[in-house]
This record gives C-alpha cells, structure tokens and sequence, in this order.
C-alpha cells in the first residue's frame, strides 16, 4: 500500500463570522500555490486549474459546487490521473496481522480488475467501523462492470475532494 500524499495547507485566516477561515487566503494565493493545494484535494490537474481559475469563491458552498461541477466534468484520463495520485484506505497499525492481509488481498484483486486503487469516502464512519466498510465495499465493488466501477470511483473522488476541500480552507 502507498503512503499518505503530505496535504499542502492554505494559512488560516477569517474575515468573517460565516466565512471559512482559509477561503480569504485560498482565493488571494499565487495561482500555484492555490493550484497545489487543490491537487492535495483531487489528483486531477485539470481540475485544479478549473478550480483556480474561477477564484475568488464568495463562499464555502461556492467552492464545493465548483469542485462538484469539475468533478462531474472529468474525462476519462483526468479521472485516471486522479485515481493515479490517490492511496487506497488502510488499517491502523495496531489492526490484526489477519485483518491487514486481508485488506491487502482485497486491494490487490481490485486492483488487478480495474487496474486503480479503491477509493472510498470515510468521512463520518468511526475509525473502528472503518476496516469493515472498506472490505464489504471492495466486494461488493468487484463485481462491477469496468463502466459501472468507473462511474462510482468518480463519485467516490468528488465526496473525497469535498472534504479535502472543507479540510484545507477550515484550517483542520
């Protein structure tokens, strides 16, 4: 399994009381800085110049309907590309040896059928309810067709993204 991608963070900063605390910042930035902060976020560059190039964003919500938007909008090799930079969900360390043999057995047969790591959205899942999610949707996945697969990762990618995204202009 690869390692985490070190995230690029925008300094946080508000300017007011509904405003998210790096979105100031994210929209003022040098366009590579703001761009390498958005390829933490989706591995696509084509997106994250779509994303710079529309700054300034009035709002949070601004920004995640324009990243969905992207999103929505990536071809085929930009979402490879994406799927390309991204790690697949692992285990913590102190997991059982058994649990993390069978999480890799998992991956590589994913892998070797639609040739790209699982990607899968964990926001809101307990670490402890993590492990078996991942394993029951990597099954349930693998009996996709390559075209049903293609459509779920991306949307996998987007829900990713957007919390990447709340992420890095949260400040957290």
């Amino acid at each position: 399994m690869r390692q985490p991608a070190t995230r690029t963070a925008v300094p946080a900063q508000s300017s007011g009381p509904d405003a998210a605390p790096g979105l100031d910042v994210f929209n003022t930035v040098p366009p590579a800085e703001a761009q390498a902060a958005l390829m933490d976020c989706c591995g696509s560059h084509r997106w994250a110049q779509r994303l710079t190039a529309h700054r300034p964003y009035p709002d949070l919500d601004a920004l995640l309907a324009a990243a969905d938007e992207a999103g929505y909008d990536l071809a085929p090799a930009d979402l490879a590309e994406a799927l390309a930079a991204e790690v697949s969900p692992g285990l913590h360390d102190a997991a059982p040896h058994s649990a993390h043999l069978a999480l890799r057995a998992a991956h590589a047969a994913y892998e070797s059928r639609f040739g790209h790591v699982f990607v899968m959205c964990l926001d809101g899942l307990e670490p402890a309810e993590q492990p078996d999610q991942v394993l029951a949707g990597i099954r349930a996945r693998l009996g996709h067709e390559h075209d049903q697969e293609r459509v779920v990762s991306a949307d996998e990618m987007r829900r990713l993204a957007r919390g990447r995204i709340i992420d890095l202009v949260s400040g957290s």
